[in-house]
């Protein structure tokens, strides 16, 4: 009796040891997003960072949204020179690049292939954002929320954006893997991730076990994807000066998911920077908003008509055009480009010319942004969308899809049609589509071996001999001297057209101008 008597004195005493073990343990405190922050800040360097300034030569840039095929990623360009300087305190930010083809593919849109080398210098000063083009500062009212985001989610940048005054910081951790296939995929490590307010956006930063930023994550606004995955992911960590800054910067636009099948919109590697150069609290030149720029708004769209032939109207007033095309009942519209506010003009602009007949079917000429922006818009209106058939998964799934759109919300995310839905929805062309109400007929051709993009098509009026384009023939200006060596695509779209057997008098660009048929020989250098 004695001897259990002591057994369970031994267990009350081990026991009570770990209870007040486990009780010191629970005394320790826990981790906070202030108590994170603090520690990663010293650990960067960050605490008395102003600025910095860094630079490289070797990296790309993808072109969003303007990949030759939907299943690839976005087509790149080569980086020959990169400097950034980024003021923390005056919330301004200087890029100057410069870009050329490089050893890249040289199909896909965006300019590519480009000619020679292109300069940038992008500016951002608080809220006014511009850039210089012949000496000239020109406003750039529509990048501002994203410079000012790029300035926030910068190593240092985001640090201290999440120590502001009013960011709200909240701390969670979680256990992550990395990508399916690689060494990283094989270790299964626990990150804090702190996330911030910044007006309207949030952006999470993941913090590794070494104290150090290597991702960062938000949203932006796009008139074809809505909510827009955008991320910078930075690795190979040097130190100068006391401050820690990555020598490598790896960004996406759009979900990077092409291991998880289907992967019809494979598009996200966006940018990719080595960094040979590190300059901490080195300001540069203080920046001074140019006239003019500070007050700067995005201008409304404006929409000129010009008639190319009894019911065909081209409707331009900006970057990008479309054609009005008028049946016994109804329109047809050959192009809903840009976004939401460009195309409602577009179609107000028809309705005053038919205001008894219905916009009933709008031609898309291919997937690339620029030219897809509007046709959610015009889905909305009613349209029935006539696309080549390689697009109609992308656009079903992701771009007419009823996402809750919070940035900027647009008709489609606002009041979702949910009975069109169970509709009429696609006219997918194949190789060759006639649309015709008896009278006119218009004609939709697979634009074949485009280097421009894969899934694209143009219109034809047989009646008129009037053919429509857009991308891969732009008329330079009246006059303007033509190149010394006809571009690949533009003559990919002649040998579309003698393959097609088409008899054309008018090539009219969804860029540029309407021109007559000899106009376009010349440009491609090319007989009859």
């Amino acid at each position: 009796m004695a001897r259990n008597s002591g057994k369970w004195t031994v267990l009350a005493l081990m026991g009570g040891a770990a209870m007040a073990l486990a009780g010191a343990a629970s005394a320790q405190p826990q981790p906070t997003a202030q108590s994170v922050l603090a520690a990663v800040s010293k650990n960067m360097g960050a605490d008395n960072l102003k600025c910095i300034t860094f630079s490289g030569t070797s990296g790309y840039i993808g072109m969003v949204g303007q990949a030759h095929d939907i299943r690839d990623d976005w087509p790149r360009v080569e980086i020959s020179n990169y400097t950034r300087t980024i003021n923390y305190d005056a919330k301004s930010s200087y890029e100057d690049r410069t870009i050329r083809q490089g050893n890249y593919p040289r199909i896909g849109g965006g300019g590519i292939p480009l000619q020679g080398e292109q300069r940038a210098q992008n500016y951002l000063v608080d809220k006014a954002a511009w850039t210089m083009q012949g000496g000239n500062a020109v406003a750039q009212p529509d990048a501002a929320d994203v410079r000012a985001i790029d300035i926030w989610m910068s190593p240092h940048g985001f640090i201290k954006g999440a120590m502001a005054p009013g960011a709200n910081p909240v701390l969670i951790t979680r256990y992550e893997n990395g990508a399916v296939g690689t060494p990283a995929g094989l270790r299964y490590r626990k990150l804090n991730i702190i996330s911030f307010s910044f007006g309207k956006y949030r952006i999470n930063g993941t913090i590794n076990e070494d104290n150090l930023l290597e991702r960062v994550e938000t949203r932006i606004a796009n008139p074809v994807r809505g909510d827009l995955n955008y991320e910078a992911e930075y690795s190979q960590w040097k130190e100068v000066n006391g401050v820690k800054f990555p020598g490598n910067f790896h960004n996406h636009t759009d979900w990077d998911n092409e291991t998880q099948p289907p992967n019809y919109n494979g598009g996200h590697n966006s940018f990719g920077l080595t960094v040979a150069d590190i300059k901490p609290n080195d300001c540069g030149q203080a920046l001074t908003v140019p006239g003019g720029v500070a007050n700067a708004q995005i201008p409304a769209p404006v929409v000129t008509t010009q008639t190319l032939a009894p019911g065909v109207t081209y409707l331009t007033g900006g970057t990008h055009h479309s054609v009005a095309v008028e049946f016994r009942d109804y329109i047809a519209l050959v192009e809903a480009p840009v976004d939401q506010a460009r195309t409602l003009a577009v179609f107000d602009a028809v309705r005053r010319m038919y205001p008894n007949k219905p916009i009933k079917y709008v031609v898309n000429s291919h997937n690339h942004f620029d030219h897809l922006g509007g046709l959610r818009t015009a889905f909305h209106e009613g349209a029935v969308i006539i696309t080549h058939s390689s697009n109609k998964d992308f656009y079903k799934n992701e771009v007419l899809s009823h996402d809750v759109w919070t940035l900027n919300p647009d008709r489609l995310s606002l009041y979702p049609p949910t009975e069109w839905d169970e509709g009429y929805q696609f006219e997918p062309v194949d190789t060759t589509y006639t649309l015709s109400d008896g009278q006119r007929q218009l004609q939709v051709f697979y634009m074949q071996g485009s280097p421009h993009a894969e899934g694209m098509v143009f219109a034809y009026l047989p009646a008129d001999k009037i053919l429509i384009e857009a991308d891969v023939y732009t008329p330079p200006a009246a006059g303007a001297p033509l190149p010394a060596q006809a571009p690949a695509a533009a003559v990919n779209l002649y040998d579309n057209i003698k393959g097609y057997k088409l008899d054309v008098t008018t090539v009219v660009g969804l860029h540029g101008r309407a021109v007559p048929w000899a106009e376009f020989l010349r440009f491609v250098q090319k007989p009859n």
